[in-house]
């Protein structure tokens, strides 16, 4: 059996059985001691960890006092390692402004070049040396070809930058800016159709920073010339060259506004890369000069002039990454002015350009989730028929969708309009109509682009 009280407890193995003494006697039984209890043994334990804490702590910094304070070295004797003690020295005073500390290969060389430094950085003000330019000849003329009476790089920007404007647009959508050619001393100036088009305000800077309003002459879309007209007199035209003359190889440069007006009068060289070289635009193909002098947005309507100083091209376009992932330079093209002269002369005459042909309807290209939705075959989708047309008076109208011509099959505009340019104003042509689930075959004549008739 155990007894307990409230602070204590006693060990079983105190309590010991008595017998009886026989003569019925009684004995009591011993005293049981006690065990300590759990609460004074953490009280101790907690105690001797304090003191081993502190007896460490102090240890420590002992030896941190003692390694910081003095030279301690470990050697290697004949007996064993022995441990010496003594008073560490003081390194030298330095200056208030003190310089992180270094290797000896790179304080070496920090001093190599610092030291001419110093000797800059004190050397005197003010002892009248000054910077000398000697007189230089003047430059070497760069000439393009052997040719006797070839210009010269520089001669031929000074007899054509008088001949070139900068045209600035103001449209529904912004601004715009290309190049231009003056034509004539009167103020006739040419350039590309795309520069001016949905122009409702037109400005020319000359290269004397004249700047005039301009009106729009005419404009041709197929060839991409425009023709403007300034209200000035005694202007410089360029001297227009024969283009069908050119030859692959031959040297050509190119003056414009590469990037808009903040680069305005900017030249490049290079040579005629191919001549007649035939590059679908959209719904046309267009028979152009390729050349390498570099060409970017805002040379489109400029010059582009062979070593005598004539414009033999109209800038236009420069191939672009569009047609490849690789970036693309090199590759820049002019319309010949061989080529634009009749477009130019008949847009000065009439405003437009005769002839060209049109079915005289609107149309769009359907899309894949249209036709299938309404059960229409691949076509364009007639939005509208023009008035006076030979469409109109055949009935075309609304909604008739045009699945091939002379039985072509054509699924978008560019397709229709690239077997129509094929014939001129006044041919007629076959098309194929799809309406009310039945096909049509209609007979329609050609009308004048420009004048619907």
């Amino acid at each position: 059996m155990s007894y307990f009280d409230d602070n204590s407890f006693y060990d079983d193995n105190s309590i010991h059985a008595y017998d009886e003494p026989s003569s019925g006697g009684y004995y009591p039984p011993p005293e049981r001691t006690p065990m300590r209890s759990s609460r004074h043994t953490r009280r101790m334990n907690a105690l001797i960890g304090i003191l081993a804490t502190a007896l460490l702590i102090a240890l420590t910094v002992g030896i941190v006092y003692v390694v910081r304070s003095y030279a301690v070295s470990i050697e290697r004797t004949p007996s064993g390692l022995t441990l010496s003690l003594g008073a560490k020295q003081e390194p030298a005073a330095t200056p208030e402004t003190s310089e992180p500390s270094v290797s000896e290969p790179q304080q070496a060389a920090s001093d190599a070049v610092s030291s001419d430094a110093q000797v800059h950085q004190s050397a005197p003000l003010g002892t009248g040396v000054t910077l000398e330019i000697t007189d230089s000849p003047s430059s070497v003329q760069t000439r393009p070809s052997d040719e006797e009476s070839a210009l010269s790089l520089q001669e031929i920007y000074q007899q054509v930058i008088g001949s070139v404007v900068s045209i600035t647009t103001a449209t529904p959508s912004g601004t715009a800016s290309g190049t231009g050619i003056i034509m004539s001393a009167d103020g006739y100036v040419i350039t590309n159709h795309h520069v001016i088009e949905n122009a409702q305000v037109i400005s020319v800077l000359t290269s004397d920073d004249h700047q005039y309003d301009a009106m729009l002459v005419g404009s041709d879309e197929t060839s991409d010339i425009a023709v403007l007209k300034m209200d000035a007199s005694g202007l410089q035209p360029a001297q227009f060259g024969d283009s069908s003359q050119l030859r692959v190889g031959d040297s050509v440069v190119a003056i414009g506004d590469p990037l808009g007006v903040q680069l305005r009068g900017t030249m490049t060289n290079g040579i005629i890369s191919a001549i007649n070289r035939d590059l679908t635009v959209g719904d046309r193909t267009m028979t152009l000069i390729q050349t390498n002098a570099a060409l970017n947005n805002g040379n489109s309507g400029g010059p582009l002039i062979n070593c005598y100083g004539q414009v033999v091209g109209i800038n236009t376009m420069k191939m672009s990454s569009y047609y490849s992932s690789a970036s693309i330079e090199g590759l820049g093209f002019a319309i010949p002015i061989s080529v634009a002269k009749p477009i130019i002369d008949e847009l000065i005459e009439n405003g437009y350009v005769a002839g060209r042909p049109a079915i005289g309807i609107t149309g769009e290209t359907l899309p894949n989730t249209f036709r299938t939705y309404y059960h229409l075959p691949s076509g364009i989708y007639v939005t509208s028929v023009a008035e006076g047309s030979d469409a109109k008076a055949k009935g075309l109208s609304e909604g008739d969708v045009i699945t091939a011509i002379n039985d072509i099959p054509v699924t978008s505009i560019d397709e229709l309009n690239k077997v129509k340019n094929q014939f001129v104003a006044g041919d007629t042509v076959t098309l194929t109509v799809y309406r009310g689930g039945q096909y049509y075959l209609v007979d329609i004549v050609l009308v004048d682009q420009a004048t619907g008739k």
